[in-house]
C-alpha cells in the first residue's frame, strides 16, 4: 500500500511560499513575487539576507574545511568565545547548534553548579507563564505549555511557573530545591511581552538573596535585536549563565552558552558535549557577524531605526483602533496586539497579500522581528503594508479579505 504521507514530515503548518534568494531585507520566491522580510527567519537571519561580508566569509571557510569536530582545537571558535568574552559579562561560552541545545546546557550548568558546591538536592528552575524555551522534552517542561507536552508522557521533574512579573509569586515559588530563575528579558513566543526593567533587577536581587543563578534565555533577543548587544543591559544587570542563538550565526545555525567563571568551571570534559557544536563554519559565521554588529554606530543604528519604527506602530494603532488593541515589546521585536475579533493568523495572512512578512505569536500578537539592518524608509514601508493589512481586517472588510 502506498504510503499518504509527505516525504518531508509535515511537522509544520507551512505557508506556501518558497523562496529562491534574498538581499538585505527582501526575499522572491520561485515565483518572482518580492517580499519586505519582517521575520527575520523569526528573529535569526540578523543582517539581513546575502550580505557580503557573511557569504564571503562562509565560502571561504567551507572550502578549506567544514567540520572536524570537538576531538580537536577549533580556532574559530576561540577566537569567537574571546570576542564574546570581551563583549559580555561572561568569562567563559560554550558553542552548540540551537536555542534549545543552549538552554538545554544552561540549566545542566546551574545544576552543575549546585552539585558541585554541595548542594545536589537544588536543581529545581522558576520559570514563567507565558515562556518558550524549545522543543526538546526538558525544555518543553520550561515552558510548561500544556498543548505542547500533549502526548509527550509526564514533563521531566525540576520546572515551576509562576506569572509573568510576579515578584510575590517568584519568592513564594523560592524553596529548598531551587537552583535558579530563568527568563527571557522579552517573552517572544509567549506574546513579544517585555519584563520590566524594574523586575529584572529585583530578580538580580532577590538570586543574590537566596543564592539562586540567574539564567537568561536571550535566544531571540540578544546579539543587537533590542538596541544593545544582549538585552539585560538595559536593566543594567549581569546573568550567572545565558542562552544564545539565532542572531549569533546571521541564519547560520549557532548556538551558545555564555557564563562566568564561577559556573563554567564546573562544566569539565565529559559533563557536556556536542558533535556538530562550534565547528569552524558555524563559528566563522558567527565572526563575521561580530564584525557587523559590533561595529560602530550599529547598535545605535538599531535603536534609532527601532523607535522609528515604533513611532510608526503607535500611528497605526490610532488610525485602527477596531484592529489594534496595542503595541508591545522593545528594540526590533514588537508585537502588535490585535482585537479580539481579528486573529493574528488572519492578520498574517493579509501581510503576505501586501508583501510583508511577519510572524505570529502567542496570546493573539503579530510578531515584527526584521534583520538589524533595515533602514527607517524600510521601517516607513512596513508601517505602509501594515496599514493596507489592517484596512482589509477592519470589520466592514473582513468578510472581503477572507474570500
Amino acid at each position: 500500500m502506498d504510503s499518504v504521507i509527505p516525504a518531508l514530515m509535515p511537522t509544520y503548518n507551512r505557508a506556501d511560499l518558497a523562496f529562491e534568494r534574498g538581499e538585505g531585507a527582501r526575499l522572491w520566491t520561485v515565483d518572482g513575487r518580492r517580499f519586505l522580510d519582517f521575520g527575520a527567519g523569526i528573529a535569526t537571519s540578523s543582517i539581513g539576507h546575502g550580505h557580503p561580508h557573511l557569504v564571503k566569509a562562509i565560502a571561504e571557510q567551507a572550502a578549506r574545511v567544514m567540520h572536524v569536530s570537538n576531538l580537536y582545537r577549533v580556532p574559530q571558535a576561540e577566537e569567537l568565545a574571546a570576542r564574546h568574552v570581551a563583549a559580555s559579562f561572561a568569562d567563559s561560552v560554550f558553542f552548540c547548534n540551537s536555542g534549545a541545545e543552549a538552554n538545554e546546557g544552561m540549566v545542566k550548568a546551574v545544576r552543575k553548579y549546585h552539585a558541585e558546591n554541595g548542594h545536589p538536592e537544588r536543581f529545581g528552575m522558576i520559570c514563567f507563564e507565558g515562556a518558550f524555551h524549545g522543543r526538546t522534552l526538558a525544555m518543553l517542561s520550561a515552558t510548561g505549555n500544556e498543548k505542547y507536552l500533549a502526548g509527550f508522557g509526564p514533563p521531566v521533574e525540576g520546572f515551576s511557573h509562576v506569572p509573568f512579573e510576579n515578584m510575590n509569586a517568584v519568592r513564594s515559588a523560592i524553596n529548598a530545591q531551587t537552583a535558579g530563575i530563568m527568563i527571557e528579558p522579552i517573552q517572544g513566543e509567549g506574546g513579544v511581552r517585555p519584563a520590566s526593567l524594574r523586575f529584572l533587577k529585583e530578580l538580580r536581587q532577590v538570586c543574590d538573596e537566596y543564592g539562586l543563578l540567574l539564567a537568561l534565555d536571550e535566544v531571540q533577543t540578544g546579539m543587537g535585536r533590542s538596541g544593545k548587544l544582549w538585552a539585560h543591559q538595559w536593566a543594567g544587570i549581569e546573568p550567572d549563565v545565558m542562552s544564545a542563538a539565532k542572531g549569533i550565526g546571521g541564519g547560520f545555525p549557532l548556538g551558545a552558552v555564555l557564563a562566568k567563571e564561577a559556573v563554567a568551571k564546573h562544566l569539565k570534559p565529559g559533563t557536556h558535549g556536542t558533535t556538530y557544536g562550534g565547528g569552524p563554519l558555524a563559528c566563522t559565521a558567527g565572526l563575521a557577524v561580530m564584525d557587523v554588529i559590533m561595529a560602530p554606530g550599529f547598535l545605535d543604528g538599531v535603536d534609532r531605526v527601532a523607535r522609528h519604527l515604533w513611532r510608526g506602530l503607535l500611528g497605526l494603532a490610532e488610525r485602527h483602533p477596531s484592529v489594534v488593541e496595542g503595541i508591545q515589546g522593545a528594540g526590533l521585536l514588537l508585537g502588535i496586539k490585535l482585537k479580539p475579533a481579528v486573529s493574528n493568523g488572519e492578520m498574517q495572512t493579509a501581510t503576505v497579500a501586501e508583501g510583508l512578512l511577519t510572524v505570529a505569536a502567542g496570546m493573539n500578537v503579530l510578531r515584527l522581528a526584521p534583520p538589524l539592518i533595515i533602514t527607517e524608509a524600510e521601517a516607513d514601508e512596513a508601517v505602509d503594508l501594515l496599514d493596507r493589512a489592517c484596512r482589509r481586517m477592519t470589520p466592514s472588510n473582513a468578510k472581503v479579505a477572507a474570500k
